[in-house]
C-alpha cells in the first residue's frame, strides 16, 4: 500500500517515503496551557491521532512528539506583551507552573475522553531552556541573528537573501514589510519583520532564566526547533499542527532550523483546517470558543444539549482534515445520530450467525477503506464505505440475506479495524468495566422480562418495558430475542 499525504510545503499530495524506514519521526504542535482545551484544540489532536494510528497500522515504528507550550507565547502571537501563562498566573495569584499543571491535567483528561492516544514524548518548553539557549547560539554563530539590548532577534532580511523566508506560507518579504508597522526608532529590532529568539525579561516578568545575553525567556517559535531536533534528530519526517500556525509560527521555525542546522529539517508539513463558528475561526483570542468540558456537559449558551466525546470525535472525522468545519448544534446532532447508526450496526454485526453461503456481496470493503486512508487519510470516505456495508448487515439481521462464515469473519475484522483501531471510535464494550456493568444490568432486566413473558406474567413484563422506556430506553423484540438502546 502506498500512502499519499498533502505536503503543505509543496502544496500537493506526495508519496510518503520515510527517511529511515521503518522508523518515522512526527512532531505536532500541542496546546499553550493557560486555559481549558476547546473544540479547536480537539481537531489537531484527533487529526494527528489518526496519522499516528494509521502509520502504526502500516507497520512503521512511530516516535510521536507533541509539545506543551508553557513559556514564551506572548499576547497576540507577537514579541511584545505579556506571557499568556504568566498573565493567567498573575490574575489568579498562582505560580505559573501551577497554572500549567492544572490545565495540562485537564487537557490530558479531555484527550483521554476523546480516545486520543498519548504521544511517545510530550516535552514542555520550560523544561528545555538549555537546549533553546544552545540553539540560539547556533543561529548566532551562523550569522542569522543579532543581540540587541539583552534580547536576540532573528535577522529575517539576511536569511531571505540566502534562502527564502515565506516558503511555507507563500508570502514574500516585500508584502510582509508593507503589512508590518514601521519602526519608530525605539525598537531593539533592526527590521520590523524580525522575530525574537530570546527576550530580556522586564522586572515584572515572572518566568525568567539566565543566558549569555540576559536573564530572560525564549521566543515562542524557538521551542519547536530545539525540541524537535533533540527528540527526532536534525531531519525528521512529519511536522504537523493547525493551519493557523503556518504563519508566523511554522514559517519562523523553518527559518530557525535551516539557519541553525544548515539545512531543512522537515520532509512533510501537514496542517489541519480550522473549526469555525458562523464562518469565524474558533479560538481563545477571539473569545468565541466552547471548551470541550462545556460540550461534554452541555453547559454553554450556544449548546442545546450535552454531546458525548465520541460524538465530537465522529463530528471531526466526518470532514476531511484539510477542510473547514463549521460548528452548529444541528451538525452535532446529525453526527450524534450518524454515530448511533454506525455503532448500532457494528453491534448487530457481532451478533450475526453465519450461513452456508452469502447472498450479498461484501467483498472489497477492506481494500476500499485502505484506499481511502492512503488517499491523504480520507476518513469521510472510510465512514461512507462502512455505512454502505451496513446495508448488507441490516439485511442479514432482518433475515433478508445471508453471509457465509468467511465473509462474516472478514466483515467483522474490517469493522473492528476501522471503527475501533483506526478511527478510534469507542463502543460501549470498549469503554471499560463501568459501562460494561451497566450494559449487563440492562441485559439482566430484559432477561427477567423475557422469563416473565414465557410465564405469561404480563404485568411484570410490561412494567419492565414501560419503566425502561420512561427513562429513555428503546426496547425492540426480535425473532432472536431483544435489542435495546438508550
Amino acid at each position: 500500500m502506498e500512502l499519499y499525504i498533502y505536503n503543505t510545503l509543496h502544496r500537493r499530495k506526495e508519496l510518503f517515503v520515510p527517511l529511515h524506514a521503518p522508523h518515522v519521526g512526527m512532531y505536532v504542535c500541542g496546546p499553550t496551557v493557560y486555559g481549558d482545551a476547546h473544540l479547536g484544540h480537539a481537531r489537531p489532536a484527533i487529526t494527528f491521532d489518526i496519522v499516528y494510528r494509521y502509520l502504526t497500522h502500516l507497520g512503521y515504528k512511530v516516535r510521536y512528539v507533541r509539545n506543551i507550550t508553557d513559556v514564551g507565547h506572548l499576547e497576540n502571537d507577537a514579541d511584545e506583551g505579556e506571557d499568556k501563562v504568566a498573565k493567567k498566573a498573575r490574575l489568579e495569584q498562582l505560580e505559573p507552573m501551577e497554572v500549567v499543571q492544572y490545565y495540562m491535567n485537564r487537557y490530558h483528561k479531555a484527550m483521554e475522553a476523546l480516545n486520543v492516544l498519548p504521544p511517545s514524548i510530550e516535552p514542555q518548553a520550560s523544561g528545555h531552556i538549555i537546549e533553546q539557549i544552545a540553539f540560539v547560539q547556533r543561529i548566532l554563530d551562523a550569522g542569522y541573528a543579532y543581540e540587541s539590548e539583552g534580547s536576540v532577534y532573528f535577522d529575517v532580511e539576511k536569511y531571505n537573501r540566502d534562502h527564502h523566508y515565506g516558503v511555507l506560507s507563500g508570502r514574500n518579504i516585500e508584502d510582509m514589510r508593507e503589512n508590518t508597522r514601521e519602526l519608530d526608532g525605539q525598537s531593539e529590532k533592526r527590521h520590523s519583520i524580525d522575530f525574537a529568539l530570546w527576550k530580556k525579561a522586564a522586572p515584572e516578568h515572572i518566568m525568567r532564566w539566565p543566558s549569555p545575553w540576559s536573564t530572560g525567556f525564549p521566543g515562542w517559535h524557538l521551542e519547536c526547533s530545539a525540541m524537535g531536533t533533540k527528540y527526532l534528530g536534525e531531519e525528521f519526517d512529519i511536522h504537523g499542527g493547525g493551519m493557523d500556525l503556518i504563519f508566523p509560527h511554522h514559517e519562523a521555525e523553518i527559518a530557525q532550523s535551516c539557519a541553525g542546522l544548515g539545512h531543512d529539517s522537515v520532509k512533510y508539513w501537514m496542517h489541519n483546517n480550522m473549526i469555525t463558528i458562523n464562518g469565524q475561526k474558533m479560538g481563545k483570542s477571539l473569545g468565541n470558543f466552547i471548551t470541550l468540558d462545556e460540550f461534554f456537559t452541555g453547559n454553554h449558551e450556544l449548546l442545546t444539549q450535552a454531546y458525548a466525546p465520541m460524538t465530537i470525535r465522529f463530528f471531526i472525522l466526518q470532514a476531511h482534515y484539510r477542510s473547514t468545519v463549521d460548528f452548529s448544534n444541528e451538525a452535532l446532532q446529525a453526527s450524534e445520530k450518524g454515530l448511533e447508526r454506525l455503532l448500532e450496526g457494528y453491534t448487530r454485526l457481532q451478533k450475526l450467525k453465519p450461513s452456508a453461503q452469502s447472498s450479498v456481496d461484501v467483498a472489497g470493503l477492506r481494500a476500499k477503506c485502505e484506499e481511502a486512508m492512503c488517499d491523504d487519510l480520507n476518513t469521510p470516505m472510510v465512514i461512507s464505505h462502512l455505512f454502505e456495508a451496513l446495508k448488507a448487515v441490516n439485511l442479514v439481521h432482518d433475515g433478508k440475506a445471508t453471509l457465509s462464515a468467511d465473509d462474516l469473519t472478514e466483515l467483522q475484522s474490517v469493522f473492528h479495524l476501522f471503527v475501533e483501531d483506526l478511527l478510534g471510535l469507542q463502543t460501549a464494550d470498549s469503554l471499560g468495566t463501568g459501562l460494561e456493568a451497566y450494559k449487563k444490568a440492562v441485559d439482566l432486566l430484559l432477561d427477567i422480562r423475557m422469563e416473565a413473558k414465557r410465564n405469561k406474567d404480563w404485568t411484570t413484563s410490561d412494567r419492565i418495558r414501560n419503566e425502561l422506556a420512561a427513562i429513555g430506553f428503546e426496547i425492540k423484540d426480535t425473532k432472536d430475542g431483544v435489542e435495546w438502546r438508550l
